[in-house]
């Protein structure tokens, strides 16, 4: 009699353990967001993602970087992204042009300047954009303009100041702005051109120069979700998060520029030759 009711104790309390988790709320799985952002975002997003992060402890974000060409290519043909950060803001325009954004997500929010570079352990003898059209240069980075938006940014600054001619054969293309960057910091080329944004957090190179505003389509930097997006609201808390004020003054810490988040102030301008 006694085990019966030790028994029948027994069944109750794992009834009750059983009933109290099933009745437990279950927990929610965090949501993951891809972005595909420019090479030149890499320094500023790896202290911004973990703000986002822990502000939106319900998503998780995954970040795909590469060169903005690139990146629009795989966005065009189907890839699974949520978010696109390019550098250079037609990029954006280029998939609206398609049907290929979500309306009404498209985003200016930073800008940056085109600069002159060489290495900091052995500078080349020059001061300025107006030296290269008298001191005689071995090897030139640039940007490949088939692969990157610094390269293309690149090209119509070295049109425009008539040193393409000059300076052709000369060249070393890397595939994207760091590309460039490092080639000069290792001393494979004497000079490069390329975003201040990844210039003046490396101590390996010099900024020389920067080029005029009006030689090149201004360098602003765009947000956007791309048709591929799976969790658009997930998406859109990013954008807020991105133009949101504090965020907008950590992007200065890293070199970059305030920009008009108004769309029409981010059309691309036309370069006079």
């Amino acid at each position: 009699m006694r085990a019966a009711f030790v028994r029948g104790i027994i069944a109750i309390a794992g009834l009750v353990v059983a009933l109290g988790t099933i009745a437990q709320p279950a927990q929610a799985q965090p949501e993951t967001i891809t972005i595909a952002a420019a090479n030149s975002l890499k320094d500023a997003l790896r202290k911004i993602l973990p703000q986002f992060e822990a502000e939106r402890r319900n998503i998780n974000v995954r970040v795909i970087y590469g060169p903005s060409q690139t990146l629009r290519s795989q966005i065009e043909q189907g890839a699974p992204v949520d978010i696109f950060l390019p550098s250079l803001f037609e990029e954006i325009d280029q998939l609206e042009a398609k049907g290929l954004i979500i309306q009404g997500t498209k985003r200016a929010f930073a800008a940056t300047s085109l600069v002159l570079i060489t290495g900091a352990a052995l500078p080349a003898p020059i001061r300025s954009i107006q030296d290269l059209e008298t001191v005689p240069v071995r090897r030139m980075a640039v940007g490949d303009p088939k692969t990157s938006s610094v390269g293309k940014v690149s090209a119509q600054f070295l049109k425009y100041s008539k040193l393409e001619p000059k300076l052709k054969s000369q060249y070393v293309f890397g595939e994207h702005s760091r590309a460039v960057l490092d080639l000069v910091a290792k001393g494979e080329a004497e000079i490069g051109v390329v975003y201040r944004t990844d210039a003046i957090s490396n101590p390996a190179v010099r900024i020389l120069d920067i080029a005029p505003a009006g030689s090149h389509t201004p360098v602003r930097y765009g947000v956007a979700a791309a048709w591929t997006a799976q969790n658009i609201s997930a998406a859109g808390d990013f954008i807020e998060f991105l133009l949101s004020p504090p965020i907008q003054t950590l992007l200065q810490e890293f070199g970059f520029d305030r920009v008009s988040s108004d769309v029409g102030s981010a059309q691309r301008e036309e370069v006079k030759p």
